[in-house]
């Protein structure tokens, strides 16, 4: 699961800024820091053959009672009526500076995981259009080894090599689904 990432506009974090920055300029209610659902957030969707940063709220209208989908599981998204069509064509990408998670054995405990050596991450997202606004949901995957000790859920990872090929391909899309996520590092805080 992932329910809560950060995102910072740091000057040393170049890449991120950026996007940031050119998300702000048509939407000056951003949210930076820790991300929580139903902010507004920076998404990187692929429109006229590229990146295109815009803000969307995160979490997908949840119809059967309150609150808001916040996560889409990637073994199922492909079946599940309210994201195989965003699968096959409203794929996105969400810049963070890294997602948060909690240890609930003992002390409870918060962690940041993150790429090792990397200061963006990025997750993998599908968006769909409701009611005049554009949600987002971040796909989650089976734990790897470097976060299974605390959650046995993580996000679907991007390296940057697949970046295009999340936005460009349905079928590579589904590749990526289906193999292990790249080790993160985590930081406890």
């Amino acid at each position: 699961m992932c329910g809560r990432f950060v995102l910072f506009s740091d000057p040393e974090l170049a890449e991120i800024r950026q996007i940031i920055e050119e998300v702000q300029r048509k939407n000056p209610e951003i949210k930076t820091g820790e991300i929580f659902p139903t902010n507004a957030v920076p998404v990187l969707l692929q429109e006229d053959g590229k990146l295109t940063p815009e803000a969307v709220k995160w979490g997908y209208p949840n119809f059967h009672n309150k609150g808001v989908v916040i996560n889409a599981r990637a073994e199922t998204a492909p079946e599940k009526s309210m994201f195989r069509r965003s699968l096959e064509a409203k794929r996105c990408i969400i810049p963070s500076c890294g997602f948060y998670e909690w240890s609930h054995s003992g002390i409870k405990t918060k962690y940041k995981f993150n790429l090792p050596e990397e200061e963006a991450l990025y997750m993998a997202g599908l968006y769909n259009d409701f009611n005049g606004e554009r949600p987002v949901t971040i796909l989650t995957t089976a734990a790897n080894q470097s976060i299974v000790d605390i959650h046995n859920r993580m996000p679907v990872v991007l390296t940057h090599a697949e970046i295009d090929q999340w936005l460009e391909s349905y079928h590579d899309a589904l590749n990526i689904l289906q193999t292990d996520r790249p080790k993160l590092v985590k930081q406890s805080l």
